[in-house]
């Protein structure tokens, strides 16, 4: 008998040997083998967290989903995300916590069916990794567009 393979609680990635997490700590891990990797690793970790929403406060969420928006469909560079965002993201300025606890997480309106999950970039290998973890990108959001999750026009 064929054991069905168990599903992530929160994004809904098919699980067999591995986790999302465990997923996200082999991107960690080839991003710090190789340097040159990390001209995606806002987007990666962006991707990662938008699928599972908990990681993020309610506030938190809602400005990673602008923020992958303005990567994806602006071509904004990471340097003026950073720029852009300093003032607002300080900890000694932000009024709100990043962040998700028990308590005060974040969550969708509605279900999200991702057409990518992080376990897709890390089967491409290392050798694909920056095109993979692009195409999530956009995938993602895709995904948060169509659910209606997300509702910012693009150029």
């Amino acid at each position: 008998m064929l054991e069905s393979p168990q599903t992530c609680p929160e994004c809904g990635a098919p699980q067999t040997e591995k986790s999302c997490q465990d997923d996200f700590h082999q991107m960690l891990y080839w991003e710090s083998e190789d340097p040159g990797l990390w001209e995606v690793h806002h987007l990666m970790v962006l991707c990662y967290h938008l699928q599972h929403p908990s990681l993020y406060s309610p506030a938190g969420l809602t400005w990673a989903k602008e923020t992958l928006a303005e990567f994806v469909e602006h071509d904004v560079t990471t340097e003026e995300i950073r720029r852009r965002s300093r003032p607002n993201l300080d900890s000694g300025n932000r009024k709100w916590k990043i962040k998700g606890t028990p308590e005060a997480h974040g969550s969708y309106a509605n279900p999200v069916e991702w057409t990518m999950a992080a376990a897709d970039v890390t089967a491409g290998g290392m050798n694909a990794y920056c095109d993979n973890v692009r195409a999530w990108a956009r995938s993602v959001l895709d995904s948060l567009k169509a659910s209606q999750n997300l509702s910012i026009p693009s150029n």
